[in-house]
């Protein structure tokens, strides 16, 4: 049975995830902004089989409430030895090109704040020498593309920062899994007209799952995301900045 930190808990693949944890057996934290859709999903694993679910309202850019959602987590399940950091926001890239606040509100939301977070819960697991951290990115964050460079900028500072993070607490025997989807049908996408290339939340929570029980470094969700990017990164760059994409 495992203790599991879920931060980011009312999103659509976060929820999937959780769910899958629960039908398992395993103890769940859950933390985000909503509270009357937290304490929703929070009854719906109960009736999954989850044998203990807590909840924690808390705005992941409040940096100064990080401690004390971490030390309410390890006090509730006696212990914490997994977390999967899922919240974030899909910046509106016109918007951000013509606002300051919301382009650094933005990063603030989908780097910053999981930077912070990170670094708290590595300085944790390190101390006690186990644990697996997992963190959904994004393939946006593997180039900058016009259409969305802003929150791809955001994903990659993210990579970045779990790649180092990997590497360091690996002498420590924890793992830190950076989980990139693609296109997932969420309503955070429910504008997006919908092709072969989209996922469901269900499918990207089993990706994660597998991916943190064998303790994988980076994974593309679904896996034909990595040969696409790879393609997509190997574009000459003369070529690629008259490219709408």
């Amino acid at each position: 049975m495992k203790k599991i930190l879920i931060i980011g808990a009312t999103s659509a693949i976060a929820e999937a995830t959780a769910r899958i944890w629960a039908q398992r057996g395993d103890q769940l934290f859950l933390v985000a902004r909503n509270k009357e859709k937290l304490e929703a999903i929070a009854d719906d694993l109960r009736v999954r089989g989850c044998p203990k679910v807590e909840t924690y309202c808390m705005d992941a850019n409040d940096v100064e409430g990080h401690v004390a959602m971490l030390d309410a987590a390890e006090h509730l399940l006696s212990g914490l030895d997994t977390v999967l950091i899922a919240h974030g926001t899909l910046s509106d890239q016109q918007a951000c090109q013509q606002s300051v606040e919301l382009t650094m509100r933005e990063i603030t939301t989908n780097a910053l704040s999981v930077i912070a977070l990170l670094t708290l819960i590595a300085n944790r697991f390190e101390l006690q020498k186990t644990g697996t951290i997992a963190v959904i990115s994004s393939v946006a964050g593997d180039r900058g593309r016009q259409s969305n460079y802003l929150y791809g900028s955001a994903k990659a500072m993210v990579t970045t920062f779990t790649s180092g993070l990997r590497q360091r607490l690996f002498k420590s025997g924890v793992s830190v899994v950076t989980i990139k989807p693609g296109f997932v049908d969420t309503p955070m996408t429910a504008e997006f007209k919908k092709g072969l290339l989209w996922a469901s939340p269900e499918t990207i929570g089993r990706i994660i799952d597998k991916a943190m029980l064998r303790k994988c470094a980076v994974v593309y969700a679904p896996w034909f995301w990595m040969w696409i990017m790879m393609i997509i990164k190997m574009i000459p760059e003369c070529i690629f900045k008259k490219l709408s994409l």
